[in-house]
Parts: structure tokens; sequence; C-alpha cells
């Protein structure tokens, strides 16, 4: 890494400011030897610098294939090593957008990146899947990849947006896409969210299927939309309701039960002992948004407390901390999170 050393307060400048605020200053010089990839690296108009600009309180200037950064100590070399880190995955072929700045900074934050040789200091965890390469965008979501790739059954808790369901399925599709499991199950209590939606029409897959939909979204992200109809209509991808789960067992296959905190004890029960050889099992919920009817317990927390001391189990618990989708998310969240502990 370059020397940081003091200087002189910098002039204010159109994009950032925050740096200015800082009583003690540091500088360090990034040199990168491909400006192709440096061009990739900042991002369409800097965006990737105004995010690391607005995120660390630093500022970030280029000048041909050197980056310049100022403010805090801190601040500068955790943007030396996102900097670093993303460009060795642009090497690598990969892509890299605005979601990537903001994982990049959160595993910095906590000491999980790459240094400035490429070389890794800890894993942020990646899945792989036929249509792309995910990584993970929070400390949390590393913890839960390492878990997938070494567990047998894991729960994951926590609110909407911290990736519990998405990673879960991708690494499912991957699992399959490689010849681990030779079915992929995925499966969710059919619990109207508050609404009365009244009888649907049609045969049994179009009545279930809007209580399914988040899973067939998330599996038509990781895979090509013809591997996706082709699997469903042989039956090696299941996507069906809890009660169609009674009586089987799932033997070879990764299996995924998301919106578990509708479940309740018996059906948690019922579900978690279909678990056969060679197989693999996600549970997924927001223990704070159940709709399950007044007087009805959720099984998902008796669940985990239960079973915590089982070797082979793992316990992922995300907060509003691991949320990646929009900001204001994050803030809902915890605004609701905060009013609940009031209450």
């Amino acid at each position: 890494m370059a020397q940081l050393r003091d200087t002189a307060p910098q002039p204010p400048r159109s994009r950032s400011k925050s740096a200015q605020k800082n009583k003690k200053q540091f500088r360090t010089e990034i040199p990168f030897d491909d400006n192709r990839l440096l061009t990739d690296l900042l991002g369409e108009f800097d965006a990737h610098l105004s995010m690391l600009e607005e995120k660390l309180r630093i500022e970030a200037v280029a000048h041909g294939n050197v980056v310049v950064v100022s403010g805090s100590e801190t601040g500068c070399a955790i943007a030396h090593d996102v900097l670093r880190s993303l460009y060795e995955r642009l090497k690598a072929g990969q892509n890299i957008g605005l979601g990537d700045i903001d994982g990049a900074i959160r595993h910095a934050q906590n000491g999980m990146s790459l240094d400035g040789d490429g070389r890794e200091k800890a894993s942020a965890g990646q899945l792989r899947t036929r249509k792309k390469l995910i990584s993970a965008r929070t400390p949390m979501q590393s913890t839960y990849i390492d878990a997938l790739k070494s567990t047998e059954m894991i729960f994951a808790t926590g609110p909407a947006g911290t990736g519990k369901t998405y990673l879960a399925v991708a690494h499912a599709a991957a699992r399959l896409e490689r010849g681990d499991v030779e079915r992929l199950i995925l499966s969710r209590p059919a619990v109207e969210a508050g609404e009365r939606l009244g009888f649907l029409p049609g045969d049994l897959k179009e009545k279930v299927d809007p209580y399914l939909r988040p899973l067939y979204d998330a599996l038509y992200d990781v895979l090509p939309a013809e591997k996706v109809e082709r699997e469903l209509e042989s039956g090696v991808i299941e996507i069906a309701p809890l009660a169609f789960m009674r009586g089987r067992t799932l033997s070879h296959a990764a299996i995924i039960l998301d919106e578990a905190q509708n479940c309740t004890s018996m059906q948690m029960k019922m579900f978690l002992t279909r678990l056969g050889e060679g197989s693999q099992m996600v549970v997924t919920g927001d223990p704070s948004q159940i709709d399950l009817p007044a007087g009805m317990t959720s099984g998902l927390n008796e669940a985990i407390r239960l079973l915590e001391s089982i070797d082979g189990i793992a316990h992922i618990p995300f907060s509003s901390a691991d949320v990646v989708r929009h900001e204001l998310v994050t803030k809902i969240v915890e605004a609701y999170d905060k009013a609940g502990k009031a209450s």
C-alpha cells in the first residue's frame, strides 16, 4: 500500500466536502496498470468513486492511471483495499456495479477483503451459477454462504432484503448444475399476507403459484429460462406449497422452505423430518412478519431454540445492517424494529 502522509487541507470540490471536516488529513496514491479496467473500476461518470466518498467520508480523484485518495487514515486504508480488491475482480473477468462497491466497503470495514496483491485476508463468499457470479455484499452473507457450502441444515432469519432466499436458491441451483443433488425442491406455506384473496380461478397450480412467485423469480434470475422450464416440466425442480411435503422423504435433494415464520409448530416438525440421505435443507424466514391467524404460534423460533445445540445445524441471524436493497429499506426496517422494542 502507498505511504500515507499528512497533507495540507484540500480546496473545496463539487463532488464531496466530507473530507474537509477531518482535522487531520491523510493522502494515498493507488496506481493501476490497465486504463481500460480502470475505467470500469471508476464507473460511469466516476459513480463508483462517488459512492466511496459518500460511504467513507473521503475524497477520491483519478489522475491518469492513479487514484488519489485523501481523508481520514482509516477511510484511505479502506478505500485502497476496496479499489484494489475490485480491480483484481475485473482482472479475473468479473463485472462490478454499485452493489459490488457497497459490498466491498462492508467487507473491508470488517477485515474481509483482498489485499493489494490479490491475496485473501478473509474470504468474501461467492456463488457461481450458469448465468452469473454472485458475491456476498455483507459479512453475514459471507458467513451464510460458508454455511451453505458446509452444513446440512441451515436456518436463516432476518428482515426483507438480506438475501436469505436468493442466496439459498442460487446455491441450490449451482449444486443441481454440478450434479451434487438430483432435485431442487422449493416450498412455502400458502398463507395470505393480511389480505383475503378468496377463491382464485384455475387449476391447483394456478391457485398456489401466486404464493410461490418469489421462488420462481429467484430461480429465473440464476438459471436460463429454458433450463428452468425444462426442469420444472420433468420434476427435477419442484415448487410446491408446504402441505405437499407431508408423508415424503426427500433424498439427494436441495430443499428450501421460504417464509417459514408462517409455519405452525406441527408444520415445522413435519417439514424438518422430511430430510433424507444426501440432502441439504435451508429454512428462511422473518420472525417480525408473521401472517398466521391470531392465536397460532409460529414454529420458526421454536425450532431454532430446540435445535440450536445439535451439530450439523446452523443459524444465520441477519439484521437491518445486512439489508442490500434500497437504503430506505434499511431505514424502514430499523424504524419498525425500534417501534417493536419500544412497545
